[in-house]
């Protein structure tokens, strides 16, 4: 519901801001501040296909390290923050179109956190590790 509300006065305060102009200035001053309307529109767009490009170049669901993510997050962050920090998507657990959706992040050690978003913000998180920790290498057999 807050996030209508959002839209809501983000959509009374462009149309206020074009009244202003369009008052001031007639129609000259409308096409100025729907240009700058279009504009931050736009700025906002690039800011989330530049995410989502970076994200694309990663395997879903993987990172280089749970415990660094586990320790970034933030209640109320944003899904789109949480990919940005992450620069992967996560794999969804369970129903993808639940009210409260479920992703994971896993890194090479087993390790992984599970993070819960209620209308795409971070509502709680999760950190686990596997029982038997993966080897990496085996050299480092050799070494213990």
């Amino acid at each position: 519901m807050q996030s209508n509300v959002k839209t809501l006065v983000w959509l009374v305060a462009a149309v206020s801001v074009l009244m202003v102009g369009y008052y001031n200035r007639g129609w000259a001053g409308f096409m100025l501040v729907l240009g700058a309307v279009v504009f931050f529109i736009l700025l906002h767009l690039t800011r989330v296909m530049k995410i989502l490009k970076v994200a694309s170049g990663t395997p879903k669901g993987r990172i280089s390290s749970a415990i660094m993510l586990n320790s970034k997050l933030k209640q109320g962050m944003t899904l789109l923050q949480v990919v940005q920090l992450t620069r992967a998507i996560g794999e969804v657990q369970g129903d993808p179109n639940a009210p409260q959706v479920c992703h994971r992040w896993t890194d090479p050690g087993g390790a992984w956190v599970d993070a819960v978003f209620v209308n795409s913000k971070l509502q709680n998180w999760q950190f686990g590790r596997t029982e038997n920790p993966v080897e990496t290498s085996p050299e480092s057999r050799e070494a213990t």
